[in-house]
């Protein structure tokens, strides 16, 4: 990790951390309100629009069917960012490789000429399977554990102080990345690859990726990136999970 980090620096400057953000910066508002709109959604559906009160399996079902409707915007963001991510690393281990896109806009553009309206969604299947388990560990256990401090303060989970959030909102994302990392890498292999079937190093189904890492690394070849991730995971979970808390709180408190 510090490696990588020295890397980057020295070679693209403190600019080459932020290297392929427009993507998810275009994308994130449209997966963030489809996400947390669809746990809101599922916990209604579950709830029967709040005749019902919720119990820990139901947070979690809630956030399995979350996981597999937010696929469909996450992909299409995740596919990309990768895309203009790998170029950096190509650039500096073959001082004559083009890159394969100006842009994002470019980048978007030769992936439907190359495969269709299905361009963007590369890797869909593997978001798909990783979103899905992901976020019935993530919301749920963020669920779960505010009411454990619920409990323990003998408060309404939306009376919760704030450091009591943000820590259920850490212990989730951290929960999730523990849960479902060597889908994360798998998906974000395929994602990553050649846009052209017959340029892809990893195959053109997620078994064949699967296999062709488990050649390159065996079972570590998964957890490649795994200690960033978890340092990531309490500050960047924490963080938006206690901001859509409270907005929450405060827009029903409104209505």
């Amino acid at each position: 990790m510090v490696d990588c980090f020295q890397k980057t620096v020295k070679w693209e400057g403190l600019g080459g951390l932020y290297k392929g953000v427009m993507s998810p910066l275009v994308g994130q508002m449209l997966f963030r309100a489809s996400l947390f709109g669809a746990f809101g959604a599922s916990k209604s559906y579950l709830s029967e629009n709040g005749k019902k009160k919720l119990d820990a399996m139901d947070f979690f079902k809630a956030g399995a069917m979350t996981g597999f409707a937010a696929s469909f915007t996450e992909s299409p963001i995740d596919f990309y960012k990768s895309q203009l991510q790998v170029q950096m690393v190509k650039q500096k281990a073959d001082p004559k490789y083009i890159p394969a896109y100006t842009g994002l806009w470019d980048c978007i553009t030769k992936s439907v000429k190359v495969n269709g309206v299905m361009g963007p969604f590369t890797g869909l299947g593997a978001t798909i399977l990783r979103n899905t388990p992901a976020n019935a560990v993530y919301l749920g256990s963020f669920e779960v554990f505010k009411q454990m401090f619920a409990d323990r303060l003998k408060c309404k989970p939306a009376d919760l102080p704030m450091s009591a959030v943000f820590l259920s909102g850490g212990f989730g994302g951290t929960l999730y990345w523990a849960a479902i990392f060597p889908l994360d890498v798998l998906k974000s292999t395929i994602q990553s690859d050649a846009l052209a079937a017959s340029e892809k190093v990893y195959g053109t189904t997620m078994s064949q990726a699967a296999a062709t890492l488990y050649k390159e690394g065996g079972i570590g070849r998964f957890y490649k990136g795994f200690a960033p991730c978890l340092l990531r995971s309490v500050p960047a979970n924490g963080t938006m999970l206690l901001v859509v808390d409270k907005v929450a709180n405060y827009l029903h408190s409104q209505s």
